[in-house]
Formats: C-alpha cells, sequence, structure tokens
C-alpha cells in the first residue's frame, strides 16, 4: 500500500482542508452522502429499479451533479424503457463489474465519455457502496490525467486501460489503498465508512482547484468562488436538499 498511497503528501492535504473548515462539517458532509446514498439504494434496487418511473429517473439525474443542465436533456431524450434496462443491467447484472461498465458507457451514444463515466460510476457507487467505488472525473480524468487520485497516490500507479471498464478497476483499486491507508496515517479522520474517503478525495480536489485557480484568476472571480463545503457539496451532489418527490418503496 506504500507503494500506491503517497501519505506525505495526504497528510498535506488534510491539513490544509482543516485549515480551511472545521471537522465537524466535514462529518456532516459525510453524513449528507449517506442519505444520498440510502435514497439511491431505495429507489435502484433490484426490486424497485424496473418500477422507476420518468419522473424517479429524472430525480436521479437531479441527485448527480454531472447530470444536471444540458446534460440531464441528452439523457432524458434516451428511450426511458431502453434507459431503464441498462442501468438495471449495469447495477445489478451478473458479468463482471468492467464488462457491466463498458457496456453502459457504449450504449450512451452522443454523451461525452466524462460524463458517461459520472454518470456510470455515480450509479454503481451510491446503490452498491460495500461493492462499487466512485469513479468522477474530479478523481480521475484520464483525458488531461488530473484529479484529486493522482494528487495522492505515486507516479509509479497506472492508471491506464483501453476500456472505461479496465479504468474503473484501476480507480478502484486506488480509492480501496486510500481508504485502507488514510486512518493508520492520519489523513482520513472523517469517517472510517467509504463515504468519509469520498469527501476526503473531495476535499483534495478543490484544494488543488483552489490553488490553481488564485495563480490564474483575478481577485474579483476567487471572491465569487464558492467556499470549499459547498464546492463539495456541488461535487458530491448533496447540495440540494431532499427529494422533490417521495422515492420508489416509500
Amino acid at each position: 500500500m506504500d507503494q500506491v498511497v503517497d501519505t506525505e503528501t495526504a497528510q498535506e492535504f488534510m491539513k490544509e482542508t482543516l485549515d480551511k473548515v472545521d471537522a465537524s462539517t466535514l462529518q456532516q458532509i459525510c453524513a449528507e452522502v449517506l442519505v444520498k446514498s440510502e435514497w439511491f439504494q431505495n429507489t435502484l434496487s433490484s426490486e424497485a429499479l424496473p418500477k422507476l418511473t420518468e419522473d424517479d429517473f429524472a430525480e436521479v439525474l437531479r441527485r448527480i451533479f454531472a447530470t444536471r443542465g444540458k446534460t440531464r436533456q441528452q439523457l432524458l431524450a434516451y428511450p426511458f424503457e431502453d434507459m431503464r434496462s441498462w442501468m438495471y443491467e449495469l447495477i445489478h447484472g451478473d458479468a463482471e463489474v468492467s464488462d457491466r461498465v463498458d457496456g453502459f458507457v457504449d450504449r450512451l451514444v452522443g454523451l461525452d465519455d466524462n460524463l458517461r463515466m459520472d454518470f456510470a460510476g455515480e450509479l454503481l457507487h451510491f446503490t452498491s457502496p460495500d461493492r462499487h467505488w466512485l469513479w468522477a472525473r474530479w478523481m480521475w480524468d484520464p483525458r488531461t490525467k488530473t484529479g484529486s487520485l493522482p494528487l495522492v497516490t505515486t507516479a509509479a500507479y497506472d492508471y491506464s486501460g483501453e476500456t472505461p471498464g479496465q479504468i474503473y478497476m484501476k480507480v478502484g483499486r486506488a480509492v480501496a489503498f486510500v481508504h485502507e491507508v488514510g486512518e493508520a496515517a492520519g489523513f482520513q479522520s472523517i469517517s472510517r465508512n467509504i463515504f468519509g474517503t469520498d469527501v476526503f478525495l473531495c476535499c483534495v480536489y478543490v484544494v488543488y482547484a483552489y490553488t490553481v485557480l488564485k495563480m490564474r484568476m483575478t481577485n474579483e472571480f476567487n471572491k465569487v468562488m464558492p467556499g470549499l463545503p459547498e464546492f463539495c457539496r456541488r461535487l458530491l451532489g448533496v447540495n440540494r436538499k431532499g427529494p422533490r418527490k417521495a422515492p420508489v418503496g416509500a
């Protein structure tokens, strides 16, 4: 694990985070992410998903940062019965997860590659957090080779893959290492569940993004940037409170 995780850098990111926000706020964000996952687990379970309505699907998209706005309209344009079937196969199918990911993203013709993976990663992770991990572009962007994960892992770790599914497995391995090392190395004290690691990696990205933006942007622009907690909540899809309608099965 020490050959994968750059513990010194990870510790420094946690220190910089706690210089900007108190630990209790991070724990609150983690609790909000847990609530989001519970909603996904209820709404997209193997029993509930076949009964999903178009309104329910729109609510799923509202809870994912990457699938709002124009992307939401693109996803709503796919035949709903097909989309529901694709989602079921992705989340509950019998094939290996890498094959399920590849099959799902291949079907989303016309959608940006990063958006396809953001969508697939959120569906998998928040419906089955004990089995599947998150992959969003702010964690690892294959095109730009940037994100929070390479900031806290060693340069020797290889995130490449020939298919999105292969890359998803590489991302998952890195997340698992960060999750396991975090408590022992003292850089992840938010929560020992996987959502604590999600929040930590989000904080890493936000701290890095602030550093880059402050060097490139004007003081006036920096003043209107959201604070770290709000930025994290946006990326994790928990900045909008409560469902617009009751989830399936409620």
